[in-house]
């Protein structure tokens, strides 16, 4: 696809709000970027050597652009938003006493670290977590992996935490091939060499997790080639306290460097991030200051009288609250049993880390077994504080308590305690659909055929047959779980909406919602959710489970998978979009008209996509699908470029194909791949 341009101040309004606006609905403490471009500038700071550009962060320069010397070069790439890592705890009963709350993090990013022909590799890049000065330290080239220098090394004013990936042995260093945690300093406090896991760091696309337990100071990491599934067993694994490391606020991002004799690309090409947010702590230094004043005084005792009086008001107040919303959860209709802290904290041993088994927008869910009745679940522990994730809880369970149909996600109960909110469900053995598609275990196409039947009747539940209309906003893979026959299970109604009698659609203050690559191109314009922005996402689904490709890869010439199958569609060849590894076991009357239905629940024209009942009665054979037209049609931006065709041009930085995860760096990935002798990848990292 051609690059757009844009040709009015009016249009040029337009694309300014947009890709803004794309992330603003995000918890503030939770990013997910499915590919990097020059919109995403003011989120970052780009230091040194480094770039965002061809789809990726760039920490050193790309070594696919003529007449760049690629010697002797360092970069970062820093969020800007800082992250609270951590608060003293100041409580009315320990006045003098220093405690800490530390912030669980998890970072989970997916790297090229690529070697230039005819070059040797070096040197090595790094996550990172850094102080609030920005500045890139002068000569961080070469081993010094844009973290430190000479000079600063192992200074602990320094404050950065990092988890290097290093492509050259120097004399501190157990090989050239290795994972580090470094604590201000690039002599590792802890390694691991992947060569005992049978990985090289500059031979593939890798997925890297970095994982915080703020309660048991514990940092793992865990590193897979992409595709293949977490690992069981960290990498590294140790007690690491952050108050003593780092400042309070800090930033996150990555670094890279290259060296004197040595060169390579480091780019990160896709980065989820989840930051556990501090709640406020009660300010009680009013206590010690009244301490301090009447500490003389024979009125110590009225006064002290009076100030417990007033700290037991507070709690009081504090507990009206919390009150106040249980009442409210209990008095929802259908709302299912209320769970005790004490029974989830033993049911998920005390929320141990290895048994979590997923996270999304809103929070953690680890598995539990609920001992009195030996029932395996799934307990989802929100991040925000009560104030800041109160209504969105509310609206998840005030949907989801009422449902009742085969295909969502059983919910068991609700806790609610200091704060923290839980909602348990059923537990789903075969984990998602997401898991699957993403991991060499190979699904059948029975299974698939199935997993599609099921996701499409439970959306018209929602739709139709619910007595009132709920939108689910976040339609995907990893939303869809499977229980222990592989039938499917919607769930994750965060953000979920219901309808109110004659509304059609909804459009929240946060703007725009959901995943990239299942998100309706007119959301981009309205920001607006109805029935047939559902529709889309589950046309975007379904495509992604024939072909096994994710919405948002780069294929041949194509920027999507939805136009790559269009393609195939016009030239009568669909064949040659199913998924390769299924090999011949599939049903090729059942594929193709699978493929034809997502293209049309893909139809840019919202209007022109099939209703959930068409959809089910489609799968189910009783109907053909629907018409389908060869060349895929215009949507609204692309209408308005055309419209606009004959006006004089004003170059634009911004393009539809960066709303759609195109990008240039095609070209680029495409020589990566001939080099190696790979053939193009379109895994994605979840």
């Amino acid at each position: 696809m051609d690059q757009l341009k844009y040709h009015l101040i009016g249009v040029i309004t337009v694309s300014i709000m947009i890709f803004p606006v794309t992330l603003s609905n995000v918890n503030q403490n939770s990013f997910s970027f499915s590919t990097f471009n020059q919109t995403h500038l003011n989120l970052f700071s780009v230091l040194g050597d480094a770039s965002i550009s061809e789809r990726s962060l760039e920490m050193t320069p790309d070594s696919m652009k003529p007449n760049i010397n690629l010697q002797k070069k360092s970069g970062r790439v820093l969020l800007q938003q800082p992250f609270k890592l951590w608060e003293e705890i100041v409580s009315s009963r320990s006045l003098h006493t220093r405690s800490y709350k530390i912030a669980s993090f998890t970072s989970k990013f997916l790297v090229n670290i690529y070697r230039p022909p005819l070059s040797n590799i070096g040197e090595g890049m790094a996550f990172l977590i850094a102080p609030e000065d920005f500045s890139l330290p002068s000569n961080s080239h070469g081993q010094w992996l844009g973290l430190t220098n000479e000079t600063l090394d192992g200074n602990p004013s320094n404050k950065f935490i990092a988890i290097e990936l290093d492509t050259v042995k120097q004399d501190f260093d157990q090989d050239g091939n290795h994972l580090g945690l470094n604590i201000n300093s690039v002599r590792s406090f802890k390694t691991f060499s992947l060569s005992n896991v049978n990985i090289q760091i500059s031979s593939t696309n890798l997925v890297v997790w970095v994982e915080y337990n703020g309660q048991t100071r514990i940092l793992e990491v865990y590193m897979a080639k992409e595709g293949e599934k977490k690992p069981r067993s960290p990498f590294i694994s140790e007690e690491v306290n952050l108050v003593e490391h780092l400042n309070q606020y800090s930033y996150m991002g990555f670094a890279g460097s290259t060296g004197n004799n040595y060169a390579e690309i480091n780019s990160v090409l896709q980065w989820d991030l989840i930051v556990e947010e501090l709640p406020k702590q009660k300010d009680y230094t009013w206590v010690l200051v009244l301490e301090m004043v009447v500490g003389g005084l024979a009125g110590m005792t009225i006064l002290s009288v009076v100030a417990y009086k007033l700290l037991g008001w507070l709690n009081k107040e504090e507990e009206k609250k919390d009150m106040t919303l249980g009442e409210r959860l209990k008095s929802l209709p259908g709302t299912p049993r209320e769970f005790t802290y004490k029974v989830l904290k033993r049911a998920t041993n005390d929320f141990d880390q290895m048994q979590m088994v997923g996270h999304g927008s809103y929070g953690v869910v680890y598995k539990g077994i609920l001992q009195e009745e030996n029932m395996e679940v799934a307990v989802k522990m929100f991040y925000r504080t009560v104030v800041k994730s109160r209504n969105s809880f509310l609206s998840e369970i005030s949907i989801i308590s009422r449902l009742r149909h085969k295909h969502l996600v059983p919910l068991i109960g609700w806790c609610h305690y200091e704060g923290m909110l839980f909602l348990v469900f059923q537990f789903m053995p075969n984990g998602s659909l997401d898991d699957h598609l993403c991991s060499q275990r190979k699904l059948s196409w029975d299974r698939r055929y199935k997993i599609v039947t099921g996701i499409a009747s439970a959306l018209h539940y929602l739709h139709e047959e619910y007595d009132q209309k709920v939108l689910h906003r976040d339609l995907k893979p990893s939303n869809v779980m499977l229980d222990s026959n592989f039938e499917a299970r919607l769930g994750d109604f965060g953000l979920s909406k219901v309808l109110e009698n004659g509304e059609n659609s909804y459009a929240g203050n946060g703007g725009i919602s959901g995943t990239i690559g299942y998100i309706a191109p007119e959301c981009y314009f309205n920001g607006q959710a109805t029935q047939e922005t559902d529709v889309y996402a589950f046309g975007a689904l379904v495509l992604e489970v024939v072909s096994g490709r994710h919405p948002c890869c780069v294929i041949a010439d194509f920027d999507t998978l939805v136009d790559w199958v269009w393609k195939h569609y016009k030239d009568d060849c669909l064949n040659e979009a199913i998924d390769k590894s299924l090999g011949d076991e599939y049903v090729i009357e059942e594929a193709n008209c699978l493929l034809v239905l997502g293209l049309a629940c893909c139809n840019p024209i919202p209007s022109e996509r099939p209703k959930t009942q068409a959809i089910v009665q489609i799968i189910s054979k009783l109907i053909p699908p629907p018409y389908v037209p060869p060349e895929k049609p215009l949507n609204q931006m692309e209408q308005l470029e055309m419209g606009l065709k004959s006006m004089t041009d004003i170059p634009m930085v911004a393009t539809l194909n960066s709303l759609y995860c195109a990008s240039d760096h095609r070209s680029q990935q495409r020589e990566i791949h001939e080099y190696v002798g790979a053939e193009s990848s379109c895994n994605c990292i979840h």
